[in-house]
């Protein structure tokens, strides 16, 4: 079966054909490093996580980047509050944000750009801007000219007075449009900043991931994704930048783009104080379970997230596991690859909880028995499923182990250790001895020395 994605451009769902079979491409927007990544952010890295892995089904070669936005000003803002430079704070949460996902089974990026490090790019980018009449200089600003673009607003489907409302722009004087956004703008001396043709100062959020998608991935790409708060303005500007820059070409042939994270029926915020981070939620669940949570919605809906919602995913996790236990003795497919009810499921636009629910059968036919190639193949394709989940690669007495009388989890430990850490290198003491705090009441005793931070079990 062909892979088949809901298109947010086109509003329907399309069957995925990519440019280059041999190559396919896929940007998804990273976090903003300035602080610990909640639940939302979670939602996000695992969905397109899991569509990295169905794309691996499907093709030899994909390139997914998935960038590191490490300049901005709240974390400008977070810096001049600790009294610190800007790669103190971006350093410190980019390890944060690597170990919160990787323990939620999150790869690795085949590339991961930070913007910083994109400058040169960023300006290039925008001078060709300038050259087409798309972009003009004002008062240490560039803008971009949005009457320039015809097409702007079709990914987000809003009237302009909507737009202008809803991108919360500040209407300066220099603006020639209401809706003109910034592509750069001037740097205080007590602000990071770099040489350009306009002066010093830096770029603004949208125009870094423009370059930064031409530089490792080129002019078009097959897919980009992103959570559904960032189609408008973030995707709408980029795909206005890119495609004047680029004489026309699509930025992206299909969009993409995951569904908010409810707490209790509420949307998350920090004006309502409910707002969840995933290191908070990995000190009381396993991040495995925290991931299947997180993929038993489908990825375009709200998701309403409680504990009852990780409590299911655990006991479901529980049964796998137990059915992997049985199987124990039976050996694994060479060839191990997801059943066919399972990978049709995948390719209906990432349909995880049928997949799930089709995980969820063979391990129960698995518990029935049968003879030894029918349990072979049932061993293989939950092996193979869950490997395309990202769930069911621990063995299976490791899992059980680390559920047994509330055990603590080695690398649970470690992480926390290794973010104190971080956080005492940066100054941040109320952080490192929250931390210690935190390990304490865990029953774990840490002693710094020459050698580095020692810990037991009290």
């Amino acid at each position: 079966m062909s892979l088949q994605l809901y298109n947010s451009l086109t509003r329907r769902k399309e069957i995925f054909t990519p440019l280059d079979p041999a190559r396919v491409t896929m940007y998804a927007c990273g976090p903003t490093v300035y602080n610990p990544p909640h639940i939302g952010n979670a939602r996000a890295a695992v969905v397109y996580d899991v569509l990295f892995r169905v794309l691996r089904r499907h093709y030899d070669h994909v390139v997914y980047a998935r960038n590191i936005t490490d300049v901005d000003d709240k974390i400008n803002a977070a810096a001049q509050a600790a009294g610190v430079p800007i790669g103190e704070v971006t350093d410190r949460y980019t390890a944060v944000y690597h170990d919160d996902v990787a323990a939620l089974g999150v790869l690795a990026p085949t590339v991961e750009p930070r913007a910083t490090e994109h400058i040169p790019a960023i300006v290039a980018m925008i001078e060709q801007l300038i050259e087409r009449g798309c972009a003009y200089a004002a008062e240490g600003h560039v803008l971009f000219n949005v009457p320039a673009f015809p097409a702007y607003g079709e990914l987000s489907g809003r009237a302009r007075e909507e737009m202008i409302a809803g991108a919360r722009v500040e209407v300066a004087p220099f603006k020639r449009d209401p809706a003109d956004f910034v592509l750069w703008k001037p740097s205080s001396a007590d602000l990071p900043g770099w040489d350009s043709p306009w002066g010093r100062g830096r770029p603004g959020w949208h125009i870094e991931c423009s370059a930064m998608i031409e530089q490792h991935l080129g002019t078009s790409i097959d897919i980009h994704g992103g959570g559904n708060d960032l189609k408008f303005p973030h995707h709408e500007n980029e795909i206005a930048q890119s495609r004047c820059a680029h004489d026309g070409a699509p930025l992206a042939r299909y969009w993409v783009h995951n569904g908010f994270v409810e707490i209790d029926s509420e949307k998350m915020s920090k004006s309502l104080g409910n707002v969840l981070l995933v290191r908070e939620l990995l000190e009381r669940h396993p991040g495995e379970a925290i991931r299947l949570a997180l993929l038993r919605t489908k990825y375009r809906e709200p998701l309403n997230w409680n504990d009852e919602v990780v409590a299911q995913a655990k006991a479901q996790l529980d049964r796998l596991y137990g059915a992997l236990e049985r199987l124990a003795e039976v050996p694994l497919p060479a060839a191990a690859a997801p059943g066919a009810a399972f990978a049709a499921a995948m390719d209906d636009d990432l349909n995880t909880p049928q997949a799930l629910a089709v995980l969820m059968e063979a391990a129960g036919a698995a518990n029935r028995g049968g003879d030894a190639a029918e349990q072979a193949r049932l061993k293989g394709e939950l092996v193979a499923g869950g490997a395309e989940l990202g769930i069911l690669q621990q063995d299976p007495a490791q899992w059980f182990r680390h559920d047994a009388g509330g055990a603590i989890d080695p690398a649970a430990v470690e992480r926390l250790i290794a973010e104190r850490n971080a956080a005492r290198a940066a100054r941040d003491w109320a952080s490192a001895d929250r931390i210690r705090d935190d390990l304490a009441a865990m029953g774990v005793q840490i002693q710094d020395g020459a050698d580095g931070t020692q810990w037991r079990i009290e």
